[in-house]
């Protein structure tokens, strides 16, 4: 009788648990058992890993064969499981030691040929090996980067299960070259870039995408509110509404939002690769994300595609794909109600929660949303003299798709009138560009960091109201036209918190120590669309 066991790691959304895999020899008819929960993928991994050992010179063991996987009662499934298993049981056919491979977590898929195909969800199954105290892991060549991006672990790249035994036995290791033709993708890479998988998300571009023209701030003509309430949403983190007409530049000015924002932390560029690495969208060769994400569904977008669903265990939508980065929804009141009213959640608390039959999973979301709508569904309600035909009910229905609830999240209301003639021609002056705007919001948020090291926030719109009327509390009498507008109905309690969090974020775009009353009135016409005079007074303040 034989036994040996291997290691490798289960994903439970971007979550990993750590699984033993053990196997057993004994004497009998020749059979493979596999048990521990495995769905349909993992159960066809005993052909794979059989095809796999006998094409790379070993010899099958015709033996009675159980392989468990352990824990038991969590779910596992996916290809990465086949390299595991193929070492436990080579271990338990004494064809390498089983000592060698007890504490090693191995992830990767194998074809029938031998070679160890990659898979996704690298990223987050070593941080959970590390985690769990393991130090040595063994993956795909493609995937050795992104797994060496967690400090403390050493990492083995192998491009086929005869390397790996040849390692394991202290052997001469085979070249084991590509097969693959020179200008032809490498069919390796196929189990890494799902199709589909990214609901219109993706990189900013401009961040390892390729050349050609960027977007940039100096094309937008005229719009000096909605530049500004741009600028404010980059540099706090503030949820964003451009309302007016088509054509007016709504889509135009949020596309150039994720260029404004700075690069992220090295925490965060984890974070953000590896929902990248589990969802199947993480670009070949670029192992960790250092932008934020630019995530844009069609408003035919169903619920469970905005915030996580699918068959099984869940897996993550676009407000976990946009995590730490933008989600911006044009057309916001053509998407569902549903859709729209369940992105409330994880608006507030930064991540979504979505229970299936099959499990619980906790996803990441902290994201900026961005939303454009038009006034009415011809798009002309608030143009005068622009022959509006819908009925004053149809306009209330559809302006109503956006709940109140949902708005009362959102820090920036601003009206985005039509590009006035001088400006579309040039006379009125080219604005600002990206980066210049770029160059206020990294200063703004080095101040928020500063303010706030020591705490688990790092932007303005994170901070709790308590701490914004305890801790960090605003100038003297600042607050006295907050406070008559929530007296009037204008603010809710969780609004006049988030004219708060505006507020020091206008603070620190001026570099001030503290909002005063004018920072707050910025904030409040904002917020409202209520004319305060604010707003005119903002570029002349130093």
């Amino acid at each position: 009788m034989g036994f040996a066991r291997a290691c490798s790691v289960a994903l439970v959304g971007v979550e990993g648990v750590v699984v033993e895999v053990q196997a057993d020899l004994e004497a009998g008819v020749a059979a493979f058992t596999l048990v521990g929960l495995p769905d349909k993928s993992l159960v066809e991994s005993r052909d794979r890993v059989r095809a796999a050992v006998v094409n790379s010179g070993a010899e099958w063991p015709q033996k009675k064969l159980t392989v468990g996987l352990s824990p038991a009662s969590v779910p596992k499934g996916g290809s990465g499981f086949d390299l595991a298993v193929a070492c436990a049981v080579l271990g338990a056919a004494e064809r390498i030691d089983p000592a060698s491979v007890a504490d090693v977590v191995m992830i990767g898929e194998l074809g029938l040929d031998g070679r160890v195909r990659p898979v996704r969800g690298v990223l987050p199954a070593v941080l959970a090996a590390a985690e769990a105290g393991y130090r040595q892991v063994v993956v795909p060549e493609q995937t050795a980067g992104e797994a060496a991006l967690v400090p403390g672990v050493s990492v083995l790249g192998v491009r086929s299960l005869r390397q790996l035994i040849a390692v394991l036995c202290d052997e001469p290791v085979p070249d084991e070259r590509q097969a693959h033709d020179e200008g032809r993708p490498d069919t390796m890479l196929a189990g890494l870039m799902v199709p589909g998988a990214g609901i219109g998300t993706g990189l900013a571009r401009g961040a390892g995408q390729g050349d050609g023209h960027l977007p940039d701030l100096a094309d937008v003509a005229g719009q000096e509110r909605p530049r500004m309430a741009l600028e404010v949403a980059a540099a706090g983190g503030h949820h964003l509404l451009l309302s007016g007409p088509p054509g007016a530049g709504k889509t135009m000015l949020a596309e150039r939002l994720p260029a404004i924002l700075p690069e992220l932390t090295r925490k965060e560029s984890l974070e953000v690769t590896a929902v990248h690495s589990v969802a199947g969208i993480l670009p070949p060769g670029e192992p960790l994300v250092s932008r934020p994400p630019y995530c844009a569904p069609h408003h035919s977008a169903t619920m469970q595609s905005l915030v996580g669903g699918g068959n099984g265990l869940p897996r993550p939508g676009a407000v976990s794909l946009a995590h730490r980065g933008i989600l911006f929804l044009d057309e916001a009141p053509e998407f569902s109600v549903r859709a729209l009213d369940a992105l409330r959640q994880p608006l507030e608390s930064g991540h979504v929660v979505v229970a299936r039959s099959a499990g619980v999973v906790r996803l990441p979301a902290r994201f900026l949303m961005a939303l454009a709508a038009n006034p009415c569904p011809c798009g002309r309600h608030s143009l005068s003299g622009a022959g509006c035909e819908c009925p004053p009910s149809a306009v209330r229905r559809y302006q109503a798709r956006l709940s109140g609830p949902l708005l009362d999240r959102v820090d920036l209301r601003v009206l985005v009138d039509p590009v006035r003639r001088e400006d579309l021609l040039g006379q009125g002056g080219r604005g600002e560009s990206t980066a210049a705007v770029a160059a206020r919001v990294r200063q703004a948020r080095a101040r928020a960091a500063e303010r706030l090291a020591g705490t688990a926030w790092s932007t303005n719109s994170e901070v709790p109201g308590h701490e914004l009327r305890t801790r960090l509390v605003a100038a003297p009498g600042a607050l006295m036209e907050a406070e008559r507008d929530m007296e009037r109905g204008l603010l809710t309690a969780r609004g006049l918190d988030r004219v708060l969090r505006v507020a020091w974020t206008v603070a620190d775009l001026r570099g001030a120590d503290c909002p005063d009353a004018s920072d707050v009135a910025v904030a409040l016409e904002l917020r409202t669309g209520i004319p305060r005079g604010a707003l005119t007074n903002a570029g002349t303040r130093s």
